[in-house]
């Protein structure tokens, strides 16, 4: 007898995208659909909490609508129902599992809440299977993480940022550099433009550490431009930054393939909204080009924020046998240790 199919339906609200996607047995794509709030931000220079979460009140019902529609399924068809219940901004996370729970408890489905990170990793394996050992390299707005995965499930955060994350660190040299949100890809671009003719900093801290900082770059690529303003020194922002983006890279490719050494593991993952960065992908292909190791990095589109990367966190919780009370609430300051714990 063939095993029946299972699909999930995932809503994701922890930023600035409403997300909705229906997700087949954790590996397949039924249905994805994404609201962009990015031009109601651009003018603000970065994302307003509240005007986030008022947008995310416009558009869930639609969202969701156009996912069944997509999938051309109803509620009936679908298995259980997930959603990000953090990290993220509060009233974000509380849109999206509110309505989650709405339409769980309406169709008596069970519902499943999800680790933002988690799912930024999981959105790997909507592209190809898991092999264990793995490492996971999580580098986003929010978060720089070196993540190790013995199973299915299982999360041991092995470094992590001690003061900004890689993202965080290109939004405010955007800024600085005066171009448009967000900053990240303008950066990607702009490097692939000019030359590294910039020392900046690369923070290695002590021995066998896999932390990162990013503070120091951050802080010294604002005087640098402060200093040679004041001198009436003009360095191109094409140069600067390919100079900062090299920094940011070096750091990230090394720490990762040291890591992977070090914890032998048969496969390397990319994730988060980073893992879009050209000048990163470049690096570390070259890096693990000659390696016995997978590396994985997702398409653009499973990148930034979206809900089919909860959906395949969510198959596996699933499962698993894991299921979220009508208790479940936006956490914003969920860990992913806490919730690899609670998933046990």
């Amino acid at each position: 007898m063939n095993k029946r199919d299972e699909y999930i339906l995932a809503i994701e609200t922890s930023c600035d995208e409403t997300a909705v996607a229906i997700v087949q047995n954790g590996t397949e794509l039924v249905a994805n659909v994404v609201a962009s709030q990015i031009d109601s931000h651009k003018r603000f220079g970065g994302v307003v909490p509240e005007i986030a979460s008022r947008h995310h009140v416009e558009q869930i019902t639609i969202v969701i609508e156009e996912a069944l529609k997509q999938a051309e399924m109803t509620m009936d068809d679908v298995d259980a129902v997930a959603v990000t219940e953090g990290p993220g901004l509060v009233g974000a996370l509380l849109i999206g599992v509110n309505a989650a729970k709405a339409l769980a408890f309406a169709h008596q489905k069970p519902l499943i809440g999800v680790h933002h990170i988690a799912g930024h990793i999981y959105a790997n394996r909507l592209e190809e299977e898991f092999q264990f050992p793995l490492l996971s390299l999580v580098v986003s707005g929010g978060h720089t993480e070196l993540i190790l995965m013995k199973e299915h499930g299982s999360f041991e955060v092995i470094g992590e940022t001690r003061d900004d994350a890689a993202g965080e660190a290109y939004d405010k040299v955007a800024r600085t550099l005066h171009l448009p949100y967000p900053g990240g890809p303008q950066i990607d671009q702009l490097a692939h433009q000019g030359e590294v003719s910039i020392d900046f900093p690369r923070a290695w801290l002590e021995e066998g550490s896999f932390d990162f900082s990013f503070s120091g770059l951050k802080s010294s690529v604002i005087n640098t431009l402060h200093n040679a303003k004041q001198k009436g020194i003009t360095h191109k922002p094409e140069d600067v930054a390919a100079s900062f983006q090299a920094s940011v890279v070096d750091v990230l490719a090394t720490k990762t393939y040291k890591a992977a050494k070090q914890y032998n593991v048969k496969q390397v993952i990319v994730a988060g909204g980073v893992a879009a960065n050209k000048g990163l992908r470049t690096k570390l292909t070259k890096q693990f080009a000659n390696e016995a190791i997978t590396l994985l990095i997702p398409p653009l589109a499973l990148c930034t924020d979206n809900a089919a990367m909860i959906g395949a966190a969510a198959s596996i919780a699933y499962q698993q046998g894991h299921r979220a009370g009508w208790d479940l609430n936006g956490n914003p300051s969920l860990t992913l240790e806490r919730y690899a714990k609670r998933s046990k």
